[in-house]
């Protein structure tokens, strides 16, 4: 198995959200399955339009974490929590799966980022920003990343394999030996990191 493997948007698949109010395009899971079958994944990372103010699908057992991309933000309402306002691009909220939120748009509609991990399997970690102040990636034994980038380019490099980025395009990298990840270029990326629990 490659240790980089770009993802562009031939690669992505846009589906139904699990009840069916909008729409997502997922960028990549794990294990690689259908993208319609919304709950047989130990993570999964996805881009969905809200077009409209509703409830978010459940998933019991998952933690999320929600970035806004585009849009004048949305306020989440939580049946048991404080609601939280994202506003700005790259605002983010991180709350459980099965938690009742409802979605109420701040002004049009908006498109944001999600990360998902089943929380008895895998440990998730996420961070945005232009690529110079994320932290340092590499790859390693039980350890596997996503980097979505959002506009620039960039290469990366791992070992003797190297991947080019443009705005949009995606790069997992693998769970394997101790390699670090070398980041050249400017841009804005989310980084997303997946540890298995033992």
């Amino acid at each position: 198995m490659a240790l980089l493997t770009r993802l562009t948007a031939a690669d992505y698949r846009r589906t139904r959200w699990k009840n069916g109010a909008g729409w997502t395009t997922e960028l990549a899971r794990d294990p690689p399955g259908d993208a319609d079958a919304a709950a047989a994944f130990r993570w999964r990372v996805s881009i969905a339009e809200v077009a409209a103010d509703g409830p978010f699908s459940p998933f019991p057992g998952v933690d999320r974490e929600l970035l806004l991309l585009e849009g004048n933000g949305m306020r989440l309402d939580f049946a048991d929590a404080a609601p939280v306002t994202l506003a700005r691009r790259l605002d983010a909220a991180r709350f459980p799966g099965e938690a009742a939120v409802t979605a109420r748009l701040l002004g049009g509609p908006t498109r944001d980022f999600n990360a998902m991990a089943r929380r008895d399997a895998v440990r998730m970690t996420v961070a945005a920003g232009p690529l110079a102040a994320l932290p340092a990636a590499a790859a390693g034994p039980g350890v596997e990343w996503l980097l979505h980038l959002l506009d620039g380019e960039v290469e990366a490099r791992a070992g003797d394999e190297t991947a080019r980025l443009h705005g949009g395009d995606s790069l997992r990298i693998a769970a394997a030996r101790a390699r670090p990840l070398v980041l050249a270029g400017a841009g804005t990326a989310i980084l997303v990191r997946f540890a298995a629990l033992p």
